[in-house]
């Protein structure tokens, strides 16, 4: 029986940790909730920052919430070349040797010695859709994509548990290849 997900298309953005967040929009700043996000507590910014790369800066990228312990810029392959710099794929949180960046908030600016990838591509899913769905958390599955320009995506990796629940995060460059739409329907296959 094939198990199927809705597709969140991931836009640059930015995670920050409190320091960090502080460093920019000012000492004691707290996040301002612009909307709620699909995957429960995660939320969008009122607040924008500019990355600044060797070749040009994207002015006005929306930040994420909560805060994180350490801060991590999400971009697609496009958004790196643009910028002049080279990312790695790496999943959320494992920033280790990824790709140094430079951020400008309203207060102040950062240069991070790491922090900056291109996210890999994974589904989230509550213990319950992921038993349904017959798999686990951190394996790494295949997603098939229909339509005029369907495709396979490999290397789709799981996550699962509590804080999760039914969507596959792609970025823009992944989503504009498959034709994707936020909330189409994608199928897990083993």
């Amino acid at each position: 029986m094939a198990y199927t997900v809705p597709v969140g298309i991931s836009n640059k953005h930015i995670h920050l940790s409190q320091a960090d967040l502080e460093t920019l929009f000012g000492e004691g700043h707290q996040l301002t909730v612009k909307n709620y996000l699909k995957q429960p507590g995660q939320f969008a910014a009122e607040e924008k920052c500019d990355i600044v790369g060797p070749k040009t800066t994207l002015k006005g990228v929306r930040v994420l919430g909560p805060v994180r312990k350490q801060s991590q810029i999400e971009l697609a392959f496009t958004d790196a070349r643009q910028l002049g710099i080279s990312v790695p794929v790496r999943e959320s949180g494992k920033l280790e040797g990824s790709a140094p960046i430079k951020l400008v908030g309203p207060c102040g600016e950062l240069e991070l010695a790491e922090g900056a990838i291109a996210a890999l591509r994974h589904i989230h899913l509550t213990a319950d859709q992921a038993k349904e769905a017959g798999v686990v958390d951190t394996q790494m599955v295949s997603v098939r994509v229909g339509g005029e320009r369907g495709l396979v995506f490999d290397n789709v990796l799981i996550r699962s548990g509590e804080g999760h629940t039914a969507e596959m995060h792609v970025d823009t460059d992944e989503a504009n290849a498959a034709g994707l739409k936020n909330n189409d329907v994608v199928e897990i296959i083993l």
